[in-house]
Formats: structure tokens, C-alpha cells, sequence
């Protein structure tokens, strides 16, 4: 198994990426392939969500840091960047930036990626990630892409101040979605099973600040058709959404009396 974890270190901490053998309910053989050099003295924006694509690349989300955002433009370290390594934290020799000093690096210009995941027909990598106040965002994920943060932004800073004037700029990615004000997603996976048959290729989002599963609809062109909201009721924080090989979905929620839940057609 793999698991991404805040690594302390002299000077702070990063995010880390280890392998290990679960044996019942303990780790045998744990081993960190692969540690961020993003080491700050700060608790904020690790990212650390983790995905294989298709060609068994290890994808890896790492935040700015927070203070450290107009890192995120520099493609010679970890801050604000989607990483890509091999099973065993090697660097594939096809990675965009394999010749600089952070030859991991796939795409950069990130604030704090929550989601993550390989579309399970194309097999196209999407992130989502966390905006400040506002302008939280949906991408599609390419090699060498900059997504702009925070060049480009939907949203401002928590006190209210501008961040950056600009939304688009030339040579920097526009989002498939984002959000204003902020829902803060968290877990995000496509549908492909046959239990809910109407949910084919929707996208699932779990969203923390308004506390519900979000189904988003693509029409044929790959645009967003339709947002649809589930469980606002239980008011509890969606951190993870997964689907199961039976076809039915699971929410990890992020609560101090944390549950799994199992969702299942209303018929």
C-alpha cells in the first residue's frame, strides 16, 4: 500500500509518500519513496492525495505551504505542484521537467489539491483543489501545464484583500469548473457502474464547508451540464468519495466522531 503523510524534519515538516505491507492491522516494510523539499516550520496546504494512472505513474498533490504560494510558479521545487514517480520513487524519463531540480514535477501552479483521480475511460488525470475565499477548482491535468495559481485566481484572500487582479492569462490553464463562493472539495472520483444508471460518468465531489456529496454532469462536449447536492441534511463534512466494485458509493467524513457511509439507490 502507499500513503502520503506530514514528514517532520529538522526546519519543519513536508509531505512524504511511503510504501508499506499491511499485515491484519499493522505496517511491515515501511518505506518513504519520496519526500517533498517543500520543508516549512507551518500545518497548512500538504496536499497529499495520491493516484495511479493507467501506466501505474504515481501521482502525488503538494500545496503551496500557504505562505509560500509565489513558489508555486517555479518548477525547481515542490511547492504548489502535482508530482509523477514510478512505483518505487523513481523519476519516469518522460516527466516535462526531468532536467531541472525537481524532475518529479508534472504540472504546477497549485494552491492546496483535495482530489484526485484517473477517469476511468479515458484515463485522463483530474485534480480539484481548495481556492482561497472562493474560486475553488476542478482541472484536467497535463504534462508541463501551469494552472496559473496565483497569477490567476477566482477568489481573494481570507481578509478580503486582492490576491491578483487577473482570472486568465496567456499561457496558464483555465479551470473545467470552479466554485464562488467556496464549497471546499475533498475526494473526488467518476461513476462507471450500473447501480446508478443515470450517473455514468458523473463526476463525485465531497465538499467540506457545505457539508454534502455534489454530483457534477458533462453534456457530450465535455462541459459542465449540471451540479446536483446529496445528504445536506446529515451536516457533516464529506472528506473522501470512493466507488466500490459492488457499484455502490462511500463517503469518509470528517467529523471528531468520524463514519463510513454506504450510499445506496433511493429505489
Amino acid at each position: 500500500m502507499y500513503f502520503c503523510y506530514s514528514r517532520p524534519t529538522d526546519g519543519g515538516s513536508s509531505s512524504s509518500v511511503a510504501s508499506a505491507t499491511l499485515n491484519g492491522t499493522s505496517l511491515t516494510n515501511v518505506k518513504d519513496i519520496f519526500v517533498a523539499d517543500s520543508v516549512v516550520n507551518n500545518g497548512f496546504h500538504f496536499g497529499c492525495r495520491l493516484a495511479f494512472d493507467n501506466d501505474q505513474h504515481l501521482f502525488v498533490t503538494l500545496g503551496d505551504r500557504y505562505k509560500y504560494m509565489k513558489e508555486a510558479q517555479n518548477t525547481d521545487n515542490h511547492f504548489g505542484k502535482i508530482v509523477r514517480i514510478e512505483r518505487n520513487g523513481d523519476v519516469p524519463e518522460d516527466n516535462p521537467f526531468v532536467e531541472g531540480d525537481a524532475p518529479e514535477v508534472f504540472s504546477y501552479g497549485h494552491r492546496n489539491v483535495q482530489g484526485l483521480t484517473v477517469h476511468p475511460q479515458t484515463g485522463e488525470v483530474w485534480a480539484m483543489e481548495h481556492g482561497p475565499k472562493g474560486g475553488d477548482e476542478v482541472n484536467l491535468i497535463k504534462a508541463g501545464n501551469n494552472y496559473g495559481w496565483p497569477v490567476i485566481t477566482y477568489g481573494i484572500d481570507y481578509n478580503g484583500s486582492i490576491i491578483s487582479d487577473k482570472t486568465k492569462q496567456e499561457g496558464m490553464e483555465q479551470p473545467v469548473l470552479y466554485w464562488d463562493p467556496s464549497i471546499a472539495p475533498s475526494g473526488m472520483t467518476f461513476y462507471a457502474s450500473e447501480v446508478f444508471k443515470d450517473w455514468q460518468g458523473d463526476l463525485l465531489v465531497g465538499a467540506l464547508k457545505f457539508r454534502h456529496l455534489r454530483r457534477i454532469s458533462f453534456n457530450e462536449a465535455g462541459e459542465v451540464e449540471s451540479q446536483t447536492e446529496y445528504l445536506r441534511d446529515r451536516n457533516e463534512r464529506i472528506r473522501d468519495v470512493e466507488v466500490g466494485p459492488n457499484g455502490l458509493i462511500y463517503l469518509l467524513t470528517d467529523e471528531s466522531n468520524g463514519k463510513l457511509l454506504q450510499i445506496t439507490p433511493a429505489n
